[in-house]
């Protein structure tokens, strides 16, 4: 009898790890506390012990954890090509933990068993296609935005795009109150967004986010010409090359601290992407996998890629972050440390205007800028993610179709 109970008993205590996994594991409602702000979002978890996984979500784009641990109730969970960690504990049902770091914070998360969402009786306006965000006035020298919103009967998502990029996908529905509420956070740039329809046809639109909290005006992008408002930045030439008949110079360390140069055999003749970018930078995140993309389809017909990476001063002596991000897009291209965010301006200059992360340079066999764009639209972006994807691609053929005679 006593040996069935110690059987029975140390049943129980293999199974229990199993047991907690399966009592966490599903979807559940989060807030994240950005500074003072309750942002909603979702996450998943599923697994048990050392084989938990979870995933925060960017519209249909997941962010998977890469690798984590939960213990009686503890949950530790490592995503790597941010160098973030989203840590707590369950008790009755409920999550309370951390995460970060973000912006070299910590920011508190709580969460509870996702729910059917309250069922909504009004109809709520139509608010869907592009709009623009009229008399911002940004760092980098923007007087307008875009806001692109897709809509379902009272469930709407979409993104605000700027000279960088976009805000990720936010998503949201219509409430009783005659404002639709939407929000975002995939393990950066949380966002909490405020629409509330006006009967002259404009929308008031409240955003609290990375930077700050802001109100904004938006009008359809015809109105806004009609009346002589100021358009969104052209990416196409908000960043400059000094001297387009100058080739363009860059010699840098490797990950392995071997210089590479512009003047290399690897770069002879060849079609030359250069990305500034960072793995710090939402925005880099979401095109570093089409560049990769790009390179892996065009690289046997003479193209050529450079990433050249900006981090902060510990991930320059040891990236580990950028290794990650590297790993998680699948990058097979040339990947060289610029230096410190702090230096670029000073490293970078045959640019004019550069402030935009990542901006993107692209080189003809003859070694000069042919064109450049600034910054990069996540899929939030709808049909401007697309156009930009299709943009890049042609820039690409055109380029690779010139012979070393014909482009000089």
């Amino acid at each position: 009898m006593k040996i069935r109970s110690h059987i029975l008993t140390a049943t129980l205590l293999v199974a229990a790890p199993a047991a907690w996994a399966q009592s966490v594991s599903g979807l559940w409602d989060a807030t994240i506390n950005f500074n003072g702000t309750e942002i909603p979002f979702k996450f998943q978890l599923s697994g048990d012990g050392a084989g938990i996984k979870g995933w925060f979500f960017n519209g249909e784009d997941r962010e998977i954890s890469n690798s984590g641990s939960l213990e009686n109730g503890n949950l530790v969970l490592n995503f790597d090509s941010y160098l973030a960690k989203l840590t707590g504990t369950f008790k009755n049902g409920v999550f309370d933990g951390q995460y970060g770091p973000m912006l070299k914070g910590t920011y508190a998360v709580h969460a509870v068993r996702a729910g059917q969402r309250p069922q909504i009786d009004a109809k709520a306006p139509s608010i869907a296609g592009q709009w623009d965000l009229i008399n911002i006035k940004s760092s980098k020298g923007e007087n307008a935005w875009r806001l692109i919103l897709r809509q379902s009967g009272n469930d709407v998502s979409g993104a605000i795009l700027r000279i960088d990029g976009d805000t990720g996908t936010l998503t949201g529905t219509f409430r009783h109150d005659g404002q639709f509420v939407l929000s975002h956070f995939s393990g950066a740039r949380p966002a909490l967004m405020i629409v509330k329809p006006n009967t002259d046809g404009t929308l008031d639109v409240s955003m609290s986010a990375l930077h700050g909290f802001s109100e904004m005006k938006a009008v359809r992008p015809e109105e806004a010409v009609a009346k002589g408002l100021p358009q969104p930045t052209d990416p196409e030439t908000h960043t400059l090359v000094r001297n387009p008949n100058q080739p363009f110079a860059f010699s840098f360390p490797d990950l392995s601290g071997n210089i590479v140069s512009n003047t290399d055999a690897r770069f002879r003749g060849k079609v030359v992407i250069v990305n500034l970018t960072g793995s710090w930078c939402p925005n880099c995140h979401d095109e570093a996998p089409f560049i990769a993309s790009l390179y892996d389809k065009y690289r046997k017909q003479g193209l050529e890629v450079v990433a050249l990476n900006f981090e902060e001063a510990d991930q320059l002596k040891n990236p580990t972050r950028l290794r990650a991000f590297i790993k998680e897009y699948g990058i097979h291209y040339t990947v060289l440390l610029g230096g410190e965010n702090e230096s670029a301006q000073a490293r970078m200059t045959q640019l004019t205007n550069w402030n935009s992360w990542p901006t993107t340079l692209f080189i003809g066999r003859d070694g000069r800028v042919r064109s450049i764009h600034a910054g990069f639209p996540s899929p939030g972006s709808g049909e401007l993610y697309r156009q930009a994807k299709d943009e890049f691609t042609t820039k690409v053929e055109k380029l690779l179709a010139e012979n070393e005679t014909s482009s000089k």
